[in-house]
Formats: C-alpha cells, structure tokens, sequence
C-alpha cells in the first residue's frame, strides 16, 4: 500500500533569506541559501556541520545557473510511505520524511523552470532536479552538473578510486583522510566519510534512470564535486534529454552509527514503486557458476564439457541439494552459444546469443530441467544480446532459462543506462531475472523492476583465481562502500581455503583465503538476491557448513548490523520469516565479540546451530565445528573469530 499526505505551504522566496528543511526527528537540517542568482546549500546533523555552503549549478550547452536563479514559489510537504519490496534486505518498508519543492527560474531570456526537490528522512537527505514540460523550452543538452559537496574538516574517506569512466569498478579501496585524496581523481560512489565516532556520511546516487552515472572529484580547494559520464565518443556532453524529464537523487547517507547507514532503505524511497504487475515469477535463490571451478566435475563416465549429460549432471545436483538454479556458461574458453572463436571479451566474430551449440540439445536440456524443477541461467556478452534482445528472450523463456548474466558492459554513461533498463523491461515481458556483471552501482531500482538482481560493480572472489587480491582485508571493505547501493555478484561458495602464506592463485580449483566461517558467513552479511555457489559438486561433497549455503535465503524480510568496525569487522542478522540467519566476519586479526542477541522476539526460544572457527583454523581454515544450543532474546552469545575468520549461525524458534 502506497500513500502520501500533502500538506502544502506555498509562498514566495524573498532574496537571499534561506529556506530549510528538517527530518522528522529534528537530527538533520537542510538549508538552502540564493546569493546573486546562485544557489548554494548546507547541511548539518545534531548540529554539528556535515556539508559547509556548497554550491549547485547545472551547465547546459546554451546556459547555465551560475548568477543566474531567481527563485519563485516554494512548498513543504510530509511523506508517509507503505511499501512492499519484491527483492531486498527488507520486505515491508515504512517512509517518514519531509519534502521541499521549489521553483526556479532563469534569469537570461527565454525563460526556462526548473524545480529543485529535497527530501529529509531520518537517516539521510537527497535532491534532484525536475525539468517540466514548458513552452519556452522542449529539450536540453547537459555538458555538466556541478553538484559540490563541501565537506568540513578533514574527514577519513574510504573510496574507489577509478582511472576513467570506462570500468568494470573493480579494485582496492582506499582509506585515507580527505586531504590525503589525489586532485581530479575519480572517485566511485558509494563512498564514506568519517567525521568522528558520532558522525559517518556516505554520498551515492538513487534513481539513476535515462542519465549519466555519477563521479565525485576533489577540486584543487579540496572540495568535492559531482562528474558524469560521458556520451560515447566524445567528452563534452553528458545528458540529452527531452522535457519533462530528471535527474536522478543525489544521496546523503547520515548517521552517529555506520549501522543506520548500511540498514538504510533511501534508495528504494527514492525509487518508483513495483512496474510489474505480475511478480510470482520472480523468485531469488542460488545458482552454480561452474565457470569459477573451472569447468570441474569428477568421477563421472562422460566427457565433461558443453554438452546434455554434463548439464543433466549440474541439475541431478541442484535438484538433491535445494540449488535453484544451474548456469549455462562456456566451456575451453568458448560461449555456449555460437561464435567463430575463442574468448568473450570483444566477442568473437558471429557471436549468436540465439544458437545454442548443437552439442546442449537445448530443447532436451529445457525438457528436462523443467521436469526436474530446476531453472536454467546463461551468461552472455551484452553486445551480441543488444542486437537480438527480443528474438533472444523469447527463445530463453522457452528453453526454460529464468534469467542470464549480461556481462562486460563497463559503462554507466546515459546510452548505456537506457539500455540496462530496457533489458530489465524486455525480460520482465518474457518472466526473467538479471543479473549485470561488468556493470556500475545498484541504484535502488530493484523496487521498480524487481527482476534486477544484482550488479556487480565489485573486485570479487573471481579475481581468486589470477591473484590473492580478494582476501579478508577487501572482503571487509566491501560491506561499508559498496554494499550501501545494494546487492552485487561476489562468486561466493569456494571451499577451498588455504593458510594466508600457502596461498597460491589457480584458474582450475581456486583457492580462497579466510576461513570456511568466514565463507559462509559472506552468505549473510553481502546482499545478493542470487548467490553463486560457485565450486563443483564434489568440493562440497561430505563437507562441514555446505548445509548452510544449501539453507540459507537470498532475499530477505529484516536486516540488521548488530556490530561492526569499518573494514574491520561486521555481524549481521537477517530474518526470513521466522527464522534468523546471522554472519560475522572479521579481517586478518582474531576476534572475541559478546553479542546480545536482542533481535529474536521476546518470549520464544530458539534452537541456535552454530557454524564457528575450530581452534586450528589458523593453520587449517576448513576446519569448522558445528554447535547447537538453545537461545532467547536478551541471551548474549561469543563469537570467537580466527584470523580471516567468521561464523554463521541459523535461529530456528522452538514449538
């Protein structure tokens, strides 16, 4: 149930006199100031500054706002939203927030509007600029958006740091403070600020829909602004765009606690609401990804490879081990689909995402997946996809595939945008789910097109099997940068952990590093509403913790970060109805942490099975010891964490 109470105060804007704007709990206050036909705003929480008179200016290729805003009527407006996610880290949202609209008006001839809105909730604020349709006025060409975002003092940042806007957003974080960021660098969003104890700001974007993804920059002042990406083939324009139009929301994440900001729903506030009617197909869950092992299966009496008893195989084994869905691949470093060449990226040449090698039998392989109950997935290059989008999906809906991986995009610039959300929209018409891989931040809208998965956006476990460039250390940054824009595609269930010094990059069989906790416990605190179970059938065969990941959901009612240290440490507790599923995972030091188990309704019991570190983990990572003990609310439980480790634990309530 959706609805917003309006209640509109509108007067006119004498000069200069600010306007502001608080959230429902008076913690965070916006104020806009005009100062010779500019505009500027600040920001503060618990009165402590947070943004210092920061500037805004959109530069269009005929005009731009600089000295050039006079500002006309104004209201205010509560919101109070009910809302019902499909896919996410929540099922039932509540919205509480307050609204300002305001008129603007250029002071060159001819006159165009437009209007600025910001919203205040809780935990945050966000603005956007709305283009209306007017006489004066039917489409513009944006060259750039000058948002700025003055930041007092010297913050700890912790950021992507990026070499251009064609990228797969894979890489290390960097932690330093804000004077210590590289000038006109380009720094991926999200990123977070810490100004003390009290005080973190993450700065990232919802809605993003028909523009330019957004960059942040230091200037030589040491102040913050918005980039975009540009169109191909050039640098100067950004944006074309036909009126009415927007821009997407520009996000401010605020809290005294990183919890408020990882528990946040902004995004999909900000957000349209479910655009597809029917939803009973869209069903998260888990997925081989037969690629990361390297194409293994062992023991068997046929040739492995591209072929119907190898997939049969694949969907014998998710059938017996509650796996959703097997993925369609390649094999020998070819595509399951037709090309005249080795490789993916370029795709080869004739590259035909509608022909399958004649050696699947796909017709066969659909008959039989369906008999058995199991969904079929393909990963395909989005280029040879783009040129028979409709054609393909069609064909996939009747093979029994219920979703694909597109891949190797590395651009968020408008065209490609557009075209993300056109395959969203044209799969939804044919009942399948996506997953992007190559692709920018999530921005929210799995609350709109629900069979958006997961975006990638993150140098995951994959890397595994070239380098040690996924350890602990990066798996712990990932959950305070990049996990606050939403669920991405990790290649999560390796099984193969080794001792840090023993570590040793294999394309075929790939080792991780931290412990088989630390493995599953990534199942609960990374959010994916399809996670990989990326290892071959025989690596979990007999293995302690493989229960787990066959148990645990991807998509969930409740989530909340009982403790955390940014690129520390972090324990998360997710609900699906009533059972609570708890990760804890920490970097390369050891942990004890007390957790009060405050969460679990008051009054029940629950039976807790406990997945920890044994005490050799250190020099024997898979070793894991299973526990069961019976637990309440206000019960306080140890997590005893080894180096690289972590723990899962699942909360089933007693009868």
């Amino acid at each position: 149930m959706r609805f917003l109470i309006f209640f509109l105060l509108i007067q006119p804007l004498f000069a200069q006199k600010p306007i502001s704007l608080y959230s429902p709990n008076g913690d965070i206050y916006f104020e806009l100031h005009s100062d010779s036909g500019s505009l500027f705003y600040s920001l503060r929480f618990q009165k402590q500054p947070i943004i210092e008179r920061a500037s805004l200016n959109l530069h269009f290729q005929d005009f731009d706002l600089d000295h050039n805003v006079r500002i006309g009527k104004f209201r205010h407006q509560p919101i109070h939203e009910n809302y019902e996610l499909v896919v996410g880290k929540n099922r039932l949202i509540q919205a509480e927030g307050r609204e300002l609209q305001l008129e603007l008006f250029t002071k060159s001839k001819p006159v165009r509007q437009i209007n600025f809105i910001v919203r205040a909730y809780n935990d945050g604020v966000a603005f956007r600029y709305s283009f209306p349709k007017q006489k004066n006025w039917q489409e513009y060409t944006l060259l750039d958006e000058k948002s700025h975002f003055k930041l007092p003092g010297n913050p700890k940042v912790h950021a992507l740091l990026l070499p251009s806007y064609t990228t797969s957003h894979e890489g290390h974080y960097t932690s330093t403070d804000l004077q210590g960021l590289e000038v006109n660098k380009l720094i991926d969003m999200p990123c977070l600020f810490q100004f003390s104890e009290q005080a973190y700001l993450a700065i990232s974007e919802a809605a993003l829909r028909d523009y330019a993804g957004m960059y942040l920059k230091k200037d030589a002042d040491g102040n913050l602004s918005s980039a975009l990406s540009p169109l191909p083939g050039q640098t100067a324009i950004k944006v074309k765009a036909k009126l009415p139009h927007q821009t997407p929301w520009r996000v401010l994440f605020i809290g005294s606690k990183i919890n408020t900001i990882l528990e946040s729903n902004l995004l999909t506030h900000l957000n349209e609401p479910c655009a597809i009617v029917d939803v009973s197909w869209i069903k998260p869950g888990k997925a081989t990804w037969t690629w990361w092992n390297g194409d293994v299966i062992k023991g068997v009496n046929f040739p492995v490879g591209q072929n119907f008893a190898s997939h049969q195989y694949y969907i014998d084994w998710c059938l017996a081990n509650q796996i959703e869905y097997h993925s369609i691949i390649e094999h020998g470093n070819r595509s399951w689909y037709y090309t005249e060449g080795e490789g993916f990226d370029p795709p080869p040449p004739g590259a035909d995402v509608t022909r399958p090698l004649d050696s699947l039998e796909m017709d066969r392989l659909a008959a039989y997946s369906r008999s058995k109950g199991v969904g079929l997935r393909v990963w395909v290059h989005w280029k040879p996809l783009s040129e028979k989008l409709e054609e393909a999906f069609a064909l996939y809906q009747k093979w029994n595939i219920k979703g694909l991986m597109v891949d190797f995009m590395d651009r968020d610039d408008q065209e490609m945008v557009n075209w993300v959300e056109k395959v969203l929209k044209t799969a939804a018409k044919y009942q399948l789910h996506v997953q992007f891989h190559g692709a920018y931040k999530p921005t929210g809208l799995h609350r709109t097109y629900p069979n958006e998965f997961t975006k990638e956006g993150a140098l995951n476990l994959e890397g595994l099997k070239w380098s040690n460039t996924c350890d602990p250390e990066h798996n712990l940054m990932i959950p305070f940068t990049r996990l606050i824009a939403g669920a991405t595609d990790y290649h999560a269930g390796g099984f193969r952990a080794v001792p840090r010094e023993q570590f040793k990059a294999n394309f075929i069989e790939p080792n991780v590093l931290g412990t088989r906790g630390h493995h599953l416990a990534l199942y609960v605190v990374f959010e994916s509403y399809l996670h990989l179970v990326s290892d071959y059938p025989q690596a979990y065969q007999d293995q302690p913790g493989f229960e787990f990941i066959q148990q645990v959901p991807t998509s969930w009612d409740e989530t909340r970060i009982l403790s955390g240290q940014v690129g520390d440490y972090i324990v998360s507790a997710r609900r699906k109805g009533d059972q609570w599923y708890l990760g804890a995972m920490t970097d390369w030091s050891a942990r004890e942490l007390n957790l009060k188990l405050d969460f679990l309704s008051p009054g029940k019991k629950y039976l807790a099975t406990l997945f920890s570190d044994a005490a050799d983990a250190d020099s024997n990572p898979n070793h894991l010891e299973k526990t069961t003990i019976e637990l309440g609310a206000g019960s306080t439980i140890q997590l005893k964490l080894a180096k690289g480790g972590g723990e899962a634990i699942i909360f089933t309530p007693l009868k």
